[in-house]
């Protein structure tokens, strides 16, 4: 961090975690985006910190590309929020005009006090936690006072996202507040697993939009934003290679598909918590078992919920799924890969061994 910015108390790093993902990318392994525990930058900070512009270059100025991009900022910037949740610091996005903010449950995490920073304020304000969905990693959050000015952010329609689309990300990494940087689209349809250490919610989402834009920590709960000033996802994921000691990848980071933040946050908004998470269930504990040679093999089924989908198949404790629509099943995450692509009410067929014997059942899936 540039040594002209003024200090604050240290953040704790709330998500650096390893965390899986489905698609082939070498020995990849990811970290999450949120919370960082670096040196944060009050809100105004990083502009003291650079030379201003020259007198000619006003906001607004460029034209074509450049010009659209100074068009998003304006139009999107104000809409996005910097959250402290205890000793951790992440982003968020202004939901709607009663003050729903909309951020990742990494952020928030188990934090009893919340303080945002708002666009029009760079006095932070108090705020609540409404409900967290670890499950997706979600939360929604809500001001105690609501200040005059809030501005919604507009969300796009996930159909609509494609491959080679430009995006901006928004949002506080290493505490910069209004940070923005740019990218494209590089993928959708991605499944990544998150892992459950240091602050992650070990949350296997489904439908991720993989992008090229910086995600760094502190970006988690922002906006990923396209060149129509609309929120297309929630950034919440970085790529860090292990051979590089965990170290940026660069170019690789994830954001939740905006069709999944709208689902829970409606929710929460109007009960209070998600009542339909969409998501499918073998209503199971489980844990990885390794083979001979150490080598995952499997998931070991530790209880079976009474009436959950694996025990009104005839799966029971101590049974080891190695497939479920004969995709193959190695370790916990893997299971919860499989699953995140169906739905509850999906029938699917799961095989598993029992005292050395290969079975295989049909099984109507739960709901998570």
């Amino acid at each position: 961090m540039d040594a002209s910015l003024p200090s604050r108390r240290p953040r704790r790093h709330a998500h650096r975690v390893p965390l899986s993902l489905t698609a082939a990318l070498c020995v990849v392994a990811l970290a999450g985006g949120c919370s960082t525990p670096g040196t944060a930058a009050p809100v105004g900070a990083e502009r003291a910190a650079h030379p201003a512009r020259p007198a000619q270059a006003t906001p607004g100025s460029g034209t074509g590309l450049q010009g659209a991009y100074e068009t998003v900022i304006r139009n999107v910037l104000p809409s996005v929020v910097q959250i402290e949740a205890g000793n951790s610091l992440g982003s968020g996005v202004i939901y709607d005009g009663q003050g729903h903010i909309v951020t990742n449950a990494h952020v928030i995490g188990g934090a009893r006090t919340l303080a945002v920073t708002v666009a029009n304020s760079e006095q932070p304000l108090p705020a609540r936690l409404i409900s967290s969905f670890p499950e997706q990693d979600l939360a929604v959050i809500k001001l105690d006072t609501v200040p005059r000015g809030l501005k919604p952010v507009t969300f796009g329609e996930a159909p609509k996202v494609a491959v080679g689309q430009i995006v901006l990300a928004m949002g506080s990494p290493l505490g910069l507040s209004s940070s923005v940087t740019e990218g494209i689209v590089s993928a959708v349809g991605r499944t990544v697993s998150e892992g459950g250490a240091g602050g992650g919610t070990g949350a296997t989402i489904a439908n991720m939009v993989q992008t090229s834009a910086a995600i760094n920590p502190g970006n988690s709960g922002g906006a990923l934003v396209n060149l129509d000033s609309e929120v297309i996802g929630i950034p919440t994921l970085a790529a860090t290679d292990p051979q590089l000691g965990n170290g940026a990848a660069p170019g690789i980071g994830f954001a939740i598909p905006v069709s999944m933040v709208r689902t829970v946050a409606d929710q929460i908004i109007e009960h209070g918590r998600v009542v339909d998470s969409g998501r499918a269930a073998l209503g199971i504990t489980g844990r990885t078992v390794v083979g001979p040679e150490f080598q995952p093999v499997g998931v070991a089924v530790v209880t079976a919920r009474q009436g959950g989908a694996a025990a009104e198949a005839g799966i029971r404790a101590g049974d080891i799924i190695t497939a479920v629509d004969r995709t193959r099943v190695t370790t916990i995450a893997s299971l919860s890969e499989i699953l995140a692509s169906d739905k509850p009410g999906q029938r699917v067929k799961v095989t598993f061994t029992r005292g050395g014997a290969t079975r295989t059942v049909e099984a109507t899936l739960g709901e998570m």
